[in-house]
């Protein structure tokens, strides 16, 4: 079985789960496994979230696309869970243990009878960007969302459906699956229980004026880091210069990039640190002479990730610099970047050039430009409040920052609140 998907225009459930990133996949599989039924829905074309646009997990240096075929592995196995991609929330309407939701099912234009022949893709015409990685390289306007897309289905970007050429697709494939008239669809749903679990997003760095992303091609952000040096990236994984595709000699990560500023994130998103140091390995382990300078406000790496930071401290080609970057410069004619800060421990102010910069934007929770479409309280930041008494149970990133481990674990909280909630008790 590939994928349960919602038949007719009516179901019921214990759960629904929106999102389905780590924290949803994980929510509805310990729900379902101990015998509740469970809907997940996903508004992407695939299951996986932030999570599968990761490179590797810290501080274990794994690929979490692993993580990720096993749960899609138990999801496959799973008679209790149905999942919906290309569908939103439209509305909520009654109270824990009886709510009614309405869902909206957007065309894939791609039906069940696909097999991913990737024939279609062959003979398409036209080209898109791809946002899997982030606009850095095209696909073809019908295509694969990943390798470890689920359900393993070819999609159209709606933008194209209607271009002549994308006729050409349809005549290519014999089996008949592409339907490029298919309609969205609403869908009633009647729960016990609503877990919200749609992640979060990187702070848009493009705000950030000073720091020259959006104006210098060699200014990247750390969501961009994860695709340069994954395989299926937009480089191959092979992490380059975006000016001129050569390997950096020199590299500056920008810690607290618009975070712990009141001028854009207040507060600190908890993992960047980590995920600077774990993308300064990527940059050792492809250029082992290459000299990396990490500027930071001061390091959080609490508990088991002291001894990443530890033997990132002992590399001799990581620097480290206390001081935030206050501007970023580009050098005429090179491509490289000029980094200002003041050294905080010296009072210092520096100038250091490298070739390519990374910007450890942070964490934004989806609700704050997303919330429910029912009255949630939402913290200053966007955050699902910890005393909301909505009925809605967040989950994950929508409730605080949380690494991937402790998002799973939320999860699994959240999957008793669920159950608990879905028989008319308090979550």
């Amino acid at each position: 079985m590939d994928v349960q998907d919602i038949k007719g225009d009516q179901v019921s459930c214990d759960l629904l789960v929106v999102g389905g990133g780590i924290a949803g996949i994980t929510t509805a599989l310990e729900a379902s496994e101990v015998g509740r039924k469970a809907v997940l829905i996903e508004k992407t074309p695939m299951l996986g979230g932030r999570v599968l646009r990761t490179n590797l997990y810290f501080p274990k240096m794994c690929p979490p696309g692993c993580g990720i075929e096993i749960n899609l592995k138990r999801i496959r196995q799973n008679e209790n869970i149905t999942v919906s991609t290309l569908t939103e929330v439209e509305s909520i309407s009654g109270s824990p243990g009886n709510y009614e939701i309405t869902l909206k099912i957007n065309p894939r234009f791609v039906n069940e009878k696909c097999t991913a022949c990737d024939e279609c893709a062959k003979v398409c015409e036209v080209m898109r960007k791809n946002e899997l990685n982030f606009g850095l390289d095209e696909t073809t306007a019908i295509y694969l969302p990943h390798k470890l897309a689920f359900p393993y289905r070819y999609v159209i970007d709606p933008e194209y459906v209607d271009d002549e050429r994308m006729k050409k697709c349809v005549e290519a494939c014999e089996y008949g699956a592409i339907e490029l008239d298919m309609q969205p669809r609403t869908v009633k749903v009647k729960t016990g229980a609503i877990i919200w679990a749609t992640g979060w997003e990187p702070y848009d760095a493009t705000k950030i004026d000073n720091l020259g992303f959006g104006q210098y091609p060699n200014v990247v952000t750390n969501v961009i880091m994860e695709r340069l040096a994954s395989v299926d990236g937009p480089t191959h994984g092979e992490i380059k210069r975006p000016s001129d595709g050569n390997a950096p000699k020199s590299v500056g990560f920008v810690q607290c990039a618009g975070s712990r500023d009141e001028n854009h994130l207040p507060y600190c998103s908890a993992i960047c640190c980590m995920a600077s140091m774990k993308q300064a390995q990527y940059i050792r382990r492809q250029h082992p002479d290459t000299e990396i300078h990490i500027f930071y406000i001061d390091v959080r790496s609490p508990g088991r990730w002291e001894d990443f930071y530890m033997n990132a401290q002992e590399d001799e080609k990581i620097h480290f610099h206390r001081g935030k970057v206050a501007r970023i410069t580009e050098e005429d004619g090179t491509g490289n970047l000029v980094l200002e800060a003041e050294n905080t421990l010296t009072g210092e102010m520096t100038r250091t050039t490298v070739e390519m910069a990374i910007l450890a934007t942070g964490m934004v929770p989806t609700t704050k430009s997303s919330p429910p479409p029912v009255d949630v309280r939402l913290d200053e930041f966007g955050y699902i409040d910890q005393d909301d008494d909505s009925g809605i149970i967040g989950c994950g990133n929508v409730m605080r920052p949380l690494e991937v481990s402790a998002t799973i674990q939320d999860a699994t909280g959240a999957a008793l609140k669920g159950i608990i909630a879905a028989k008319g008790g308090t979550k």
